[in-house]
């Protein structure tokens, strides 16, 4: 009979808690087929046991924390701590050898040379999954060290023209809290990449196991823990970075591409305002003009042909209309082309900026120093520094740097950078702060749980970037338009160029002067820019005001839902029940029943549980120590309180078990059900150690029964008419809880329909239901609701902030415990879908009336640049709209 493990999977595989990650996959494939074990999967977080012996394992758990690695192995022929071993080995292996970067870079070009550098990626031996956005100037590699180093990959950037650029201190996330990666952290401060799975220095291990990717007699390959991840900036390219960006540059050095361009215009009405035209100076002023117009263009042109690489861009072709319009003697016309040209690509650059600023700029929230408290003495060090554990001083208005949980002192803390929360919340001992917080008017002493890398503002940055390189479906459909649009009309460029002369319609000078102006109009560049763009100043906004979307097809997909379905408790409810009845059956105490409850409840985290651990303590009932606690999944719980069996639950846990439940019982649950109460069935199996009031052993049986009440949020009920005025036309409440309780609920708050009683599999049911009506969205808290989540058009996680599990599960997460953030990103979604398409209308029109108008010589070179450049300018302007959405706009 096969035995079952499990094993965290961010404990095999580090910085792994995505069950998506194709790593998990390679690490299932690599442990299935190995002596001994007979199968392996993935349990996620929220997972429910689809059999006895998961429900064993499991402890009958709702939710794991973690994503979790099942292993069914042949106790015969493996011992455990042998399969432990093998997952924790083949996970080292896979860590290794499977690298995930995102690296930020700087390229001058168009969202053609993006693709381009994306193609140049996955072309690259060794990467198996590029994905490159020109907006936001990120790309994301996930590469095998096996076949490919890090450093090979920097240079192909380096080839296609991109200088990948240094990344600010808190975007390091491969920063461990081992000590020996914190030492080689200490050496790799210049890296300019955020590595997800860090390097761990244990090759020697993995050969001797004989986990090798050929198999047991596989080639050995050399160990890469030792080595430090290449640095994207090298000595021979230190100039190139610190050009621009640099906050000591000078503005020609961080303006350089507007300042040829400004000197390309004041030249070229030099040569129509002072020179007669054709006369040599004309001229002169022109090829001037010319040069500082088309520098940009031209140097990166020729750094192509240099490395090898020769590439039809809207580069090339706006140099070759310029010069097709020199040679026709139309230099102005040409000279107009290149300082627009070049004059709206700064702009764009500029433009582009600000929404790739405020990503960046969050990694500015939390301070570069910390005030350490050690050995009774105060001592200024850097973050990196600061070990989890260490006590951090936060005097008033200064910004917290850590994770923590406050030791000393009270004050109000402005969470509004992390959360979006507009008042600040109290703190006093035991409270929990997040770095990039604000501290306010009193001082504080927190004990660190989280130092750099490790912290809510980390994962949200490393997610935040990672979510910038995802495309929308609006953008996945304008690159299939391209890759069709662009040699079309090329084609079409070289016959009207050539067809009508030598049909005799018009002069070889009219048709090359017309093909010339076509290469102009039908450029794609708005139509390149304008979904990107949208995207990543959506994502921005969204992360500035406390909410993290993980991609533009989720921002995209947000606009779309019809169909809202809600969790209860935590979600629409307040997530802090308490104790509100206690019906005592056969003449035992109150006291006695939470004495009884609280000894197996007190270790559970559950909501329900929570409330008799508070009931228990404000009655001061002293709740004794139980043993072999079992959670029973969405049930209840049971377990020894001495030689007794206690169990306490819902009635549902008793009937599964053939209890024979008295109408007694049955009539209390009712009666607290129709008065909107949740229930809690308290049994203890034993014999005389429950007294009974009147001094008398009590038989064993039922003590009594809980009811317990959870308030809805003061602004639920407004919540959800503002959802409704954002255009969800179905809300639905999803509870495990009575049909009395879900009802008192959903009239209270306004919702459409209540599904009261569901286990977690009933409200994946219900999803898949609702789907049937249209997308449908599902928000809950992220690690119960996991698996409903997961089945929904797109997941919503609420609270974010305290728990890594919804930041990785869900496709949205909102940081704060506030259901009032949902409107805004539903509102963001639907104005971010509408920039899209107006976008992507207004490309098109003027890509089709610049093409007519230029072919049929209404249009010439100079007013078709000014609408080229115009609308890329316009739907780039569009697009940053949405840095300015605003909660009022809901």
């Amino acid at each position: 009979m096969s035995e079952l493990i499990r094993l965290d999977i961010p404990l095999i595989l580090s910085g792994v808690s995505d069950v998506q990650d194709d790593c998990v996959g390679r690490l299932i494939a690599l442990l299935e087929g190995r002596d001994g074990v007979e199968s392996v999967h993935v349990l996620r977080p929220g997972a429910l046991p689809s059999d006895p012996a998961h429900a064993a394992l499991l402890g009958g758990r709702v939710a794991i924390d973690e994503p979790q690695l099942c292993l069914h192995y042949d106790p015969e022929r493996l011992t455990l701590g042998q399969v432990a071993s093998l997952a924790t080995l083949a996970g080292i292996q896979v860590g290794e050898q499977f690298g995930h970067v995102v690296i930020d870079f700087r390229m001058v070009g168009s969202e053609d040379d993006g693709r381009r550098l994306e193609a140049g990626l996955r072309s690259l031996r060794g990467v198996t999954a590029a994905s490159v956005n020109f907006a936001s100037q990120a790309a994301r590699v996930e590469y095998d060290r096996h076949v490919v180093r890090y450093e090979e990959i920097v240079a192909r950037l380096r080839s296609a023209g991109a200088k990948p650029t240094r990344l600010g201190r808190f975007q390091q996330a491969w920063l461990t809290r081992d000590e020996s990666d914190r030492r080689l952290y200490a050496n790799l401060r210049g890296q300019s990449v955020a590595e997800q799975h860090a390097v761990s220095p244990t090759a020697n291990a993995i050969e001797s196991s004989g986990l090798s990717p050929e198999g047991d007699g596989g080639t050995k390959t050399e160990p890469s823990s030792g080595q430090a991840p290449e640095t994207a900036v090298d000595s021979e390219h230190e100039h190139e970075d610190s050009e621009t960006g640099s906050e000591d540059a000078s503005w020609y050095q961080r303006n350089r591409e507007l300042a040829w361009s400004l000197t390309a215009g004041a030249f070229m009405l030099l040569a129509r305002i002072v020179a007669r035209p054709g006369t040599p100076a004309a001229t002169a002023l022109y090829v001037v003009a010319y040069f500082f117009g088309a520098r940009d263009n031209v140097s990166h042109l020729l750094k192509d042909l240099r490395r090898g690489h020769f590439h039809f861009n809207i580069d090339l072709l706006m140099v070759i209309a310029a010069i097709g319009a020199a040679f026709l003697g139309e230099w102005f016309e040409g000279a107009l082309l290149l300082f627009l040209f070049s004059l709206g690509h700064a702009l764009e650059h500029y433009a582009l900026g600000r929404a790739r600023n405020a990503i960046k700029a969050l990694g500015d929230l939390a301070p570069s120093r910390a005030k350490v408290l050690r050995n009774g003495t105060e001592s200024i060090v850097a973050i990196e520094e600061v070990r989890v554990g260490d006590r951090v001083v936060v005097k008033p208005a200064e910004r917290i740097a850590v994770d923590g949980t406050v030791f000393e002192g009270r004050s109000s803390v402005n969470q509004a950078p992390i959360t979006g929360e507009s008042v600040p919340v109290e703190k006093e001992k035991g409270g929990q702060v997040f770095a990039g917080s604000v501290n306010g008017d009193g001082a504080l002493v927190i004990d660190v749980t989280g130092g750099v890398g490790d912290r809510t503002l980390d994962r949200v940055i490393k997610l935040v970037a990672e979510a910038s390189t995802q495309k929308a479906p609006t953008q996945q459909f304008t690159d299939r338009f391209e890759r069709i649009f662009v040699p079309t009309v090329l084609i079409a460029d070289l016959a009207l160029m050539v067809i009508p002369p030598l049909l005799g319609f018009w002069p070889w000078s009219v048709s090359i002067y017309r093909a010339m102006a076509l290469l102009v109009a039908a450029s794609p560049c708005a139509l390149a820019l304008g979904t990107p763009a949208a995207v990543l100043a959506g994502i921005a906004q969204a992360a500035r005001k406390g909410v993290l979307i993980k991609g533009g097809m989720h921002l995209e997909v947000l606009g779309t839902i019809r169909v809202l379905a809600l969790d209860k408790t935590g979600t629409i409810t307040k997530g802090e029940p308490e104790v509100t009845d206690i019906v005592a059956l056969d003449g035992v105490s109150e006291s006695q029943i939470l004495e009884a409850a609280g000894a197996v409840e007190r270790r559970s985290q559950h909501p329900l549980a929570q409330a008799i651990m508070r009931a228990a303590a404000t009655r001061n009932i002293s709740v004794p120590d139980a043993s072999d606690v079992e959670a029973v999944t969405a049930r209840g719980v049971h377990g020894r309180v001495g030689a007794d069996r206690v169990e306490v639950g819902r009635l549902l846990m008793f009937e599964d078990n053939g209890a024979a439940v008295t109408q007694t019982v049955r009539d209390a649950v009712a009666r607290l059900e129709a008065a909107g109460r949740s229930t809690m069935v308290v049994r203890r199996l034993a014999d005389g150690n429950v007294t009974r009031n009147d001094g008398r052993a009590a038989t064993a049986g039922w003590l009594g029964v809980i009811g317990i009440a959870d308030e809805p949020r003061e602004n639920a009920a407004a919540t959800l008419k503002q959802l409704r005025a954002a255009g969800i036309m179905r809300i639905v409440m999803l509870t495990g809880d009575n049909r009395g309780v879900g009802d008192a609920v959903g009239k209270a708050v306004g919702v459409d329909e209540v599904r009261a009683g569901l286990l977690p599999e009933d409200k994946v049911t219900a999803i898949k239901e609702l789907a049937t009506q249209g997308r449908v969205a599902m928000v809950g808290d992220g690690v119960n609701d996991a698996p409903a989540l997961a089945h929904a058009s797109v997941g919503i996680a609420m609270g974010g902030m305290g728990t890594a599990a919804a930041l990785e599960t869900a496709d949205v997460a909102l940081m704060g415990d506030d259901l009032g953030r949902l409107p805004f990103v539903i509102a963001l979604s639907h104005q971010a879908r509408s920039i899209i398409r107006q976008n992507l209308y207004v490309s098109l029109g003027v890509i089709a009336l610049l093409s007519v108008a230029t072919i049929a010589g209404f249009a010439r070179i100079g007013p078709a640049v000014i609408v080229h450049e115009g609308s890329t300018l316009a739907v780039i302007a569009n697009a940053l709209r949405l840095l300015a959405f605003k909660e009022k706009s809901v």
